[in-house]
């Protein structure tokens, strides 16, 4: 596996891919990497020639400094780790002065309103570091495709909508979630739990999973009270925010209906880390 560690250096590997007609696929990371992690490049390697995996904890797109000072960084371990896989795999592991130079500062976006929603309601700027870094790095890597895991699904709605109004030239990939033995998903951010954490997590997708089954007999506005009780005393979990949202558009519903596609997000705080799922509703 070669490593890069500047785009000097990537770039005359990716004009020469590109120059001998290669297909580019590109897995952007912040590290840690997991199972997850290992899907979508597995995935990527299945439909290209070739694929670029990036690690770099982007600094815009957190709105709490602990937070990105206590993010997991393992990049020997993560190396490691992506080289079980066979396959024309690079790794490109940026700093900050090579991906922003002197300031680092986000661009600002418009998402036609799906940065307002959720994630962006409770992280300010949030989606606009995620827009500036994957513009820098689409333009670094000129991948044909970018994969990306449906965890983060208010995210990739946003780069689908990013690439759409910027007419950048690569098609998007979203891909399942990957969840750990009791039903966790599976998450860089997992590694700061302690045991008792890890387990007691586990609640999370069990909510889910009991709102999915009373989906369809239940009013929206009864599942959002139940979910609230479900945390209310909860010794372990914080419950920051649960919607059933439009999967199209992210505005939270008020009432079902017939020709719509629904999503539940959730955001739980387990002791000093935030965890986010969703699950697709019947």
């Amino acid at each position: 596996m070669v490593v890069y560690t500047d785009k000097e250096s990537l770039t005359p590997f990716i004009l020469s891919k590109k120059n001998n007609s290669k297909k580019i696929g590109f897995v952007p990371t912040m590290g840690a990497l997991h199972k997850g992690h290992l899907s979508l490049v597995k995935t990527a390697l299945d439909q290209n020639d070739v694929v670029v995996v990036s690690i770099y904890v982007n600094p815009t797109q957190f709105d709490n400094l602990k937070d990105l000072e206590n993010y997991p960084r393992i990049p020997v371990k993560d190396q490691q780790f992506l080289e079980q896989l066979s396959g024309d795999i690079v790794l490109y592991v940026p700093d900050n002065k090579d991906i922003y130079g002197r300031a680092v500062d986000s661009m600002n976006f418009r998402f036609d309103g799906l940065e307002h929603q959720m994630e962006g309601a409770h992280r300010d700027g949030h989606f606009d570091g995620v827009g500036t870094i994957l513009t820098l790095l689409f333009e670094i890597v000129q991948p044909d495709m970018a994969y990306f895991g449906e965890k983060d699904f208010q995210q990739l709605q946003i780069v689908r909508k990013l690439v759409e109004k910027n007419s950048i030239p690569v098609q998007i990939i979203g891909c399942p979630i990957v969840r750990e033995n009791n039903g966790l998903a599976m998450s860089s951010r997992n590694k700061r739990l302690s045991k008792k954490e890890f387990k007691e997590a586990a609640f999370i997708y069990e909510t889910l999973s009991e709102v999915r089954s009373k989906f369809s007999s239940t009013s929206i506005n009864k599942l959002k009270l139940l979910v609230k009780e479900r945390f209310l005393h909860h010794d372990y979990l914080k419950l920051e925010y649960f919607e059933i949202a439009n999967e199209s558009t992210l505005v939270p519903a008020i009432r079902k209906r017939k020709d719509n596609k629904y999503r539940a997000f959730i955001a739980v705080h387990c002791g000093e880390v935030r965890l986010i799922d969703n699950v697709a509703l019947p």
